[in-house]
């Protein structure tokens, strides 16, 4: 598969390794940010573009590859605002989108745990849940975009919770987000249930940057030849 790459900072490198040793072939480096465009004759051969740079460039990004046609993967949160523009970009133009707050196999089975526990602990008044997240300092978005996902579904399927605060203020109806940054950490993330009786943890911690940039290189795969919005939990068949 030829790749087109949308950021090449960490993310892009590590990805980049991955998609070669997988076969695949780097057709084009797009970097906005060290002065590289999307006017390199090389970038219409992609096929596909793996995009992660910083929000907001994020939906200029998509609009230039959707402009030559070329699906996106995109991991880049803190823009998700403007998703409809982007639905609509699939459904009425036929583009082809797959967008993940998260492409780690590990994280994806950890969002299918954290919804299954929120159902079993919607009628156990007597429990508190927060989430904590830990991210390195140069990521730029708090809440992350995992930590999000994971309040909504909570949200949807724990009643007594009908929004999300970072850093909570407001009423108990209300579920708090805290986000640290520090160090070089890829990624924590935990949720505790909480009463006076006792506590209940589930809890994912990234050792590297490996599982994310795998994941995005899995989901590049499957958007071959697809057309349309698409998810982690439509490659993954939760």
């Amino acid at each position: 598969m030829k790749i087109a790459l949308i950021g090449y900072g960490k993310m892009g490198k590590e990805i980049e390794k991955i998609a070669l040793s997988r076969g695949h072939e780097i057709v084009a480096r797009v970097d906005p940010f060290s002065g590289e465009d999307f006017t390199a004759p090389e970038l219409k051969s992609a096929e596909v573009a793996i995009e992660f740079t910083r929000p907001e460039a994020a939906l200029n990004n998509y609009r230039e590859c959707f402009k030559l046609n070329i699906p996106v993967v995109s991991g880049t949160t803190g823009w998700l605002a403007h998703m409809e523009e982007i639905k609509e970009w699939c459904e009425r133009k036929g583009q082809t989108f797959f967008y993940a707050s998260n492409f780690s196999i590990g994280v994806n089975i950890f969002f299918e745990l954290n919804r299954h526990l929120a159902k079993l602990m919607n009628p156990q008044d007597a429990y508190e849940v927060k989430i904590t997240e830990v991210h390195h300092t140069q990521k730029l978005d708090a809440p992350s975009g995992t930590a999000i996902t994971l309040a909504d579904d909570i949200i949807e399927n724990l009643d007594r919770k009908t929004k999300w605060e970072l850093d909570k203020q407001s009423d108990g109806a209300a579920l708090e987000i805290d986000a640290i940054r520090e160090g070089e950490v890829p990624g924590i993330h935990t949720i505790k249930y909480e009463s006076e009786a006792d506590e209940i943890i589930i809890h994912h911690s990234a050792k590297n940057r490996h599982g994310f940039a795998l994941g995005a290189v899995l989901a590049a795969e499957f958007t071959a030849g697809k057309k349309g919005y698409l998810t982690m939990k439509d490659m993954l068949k939760f």
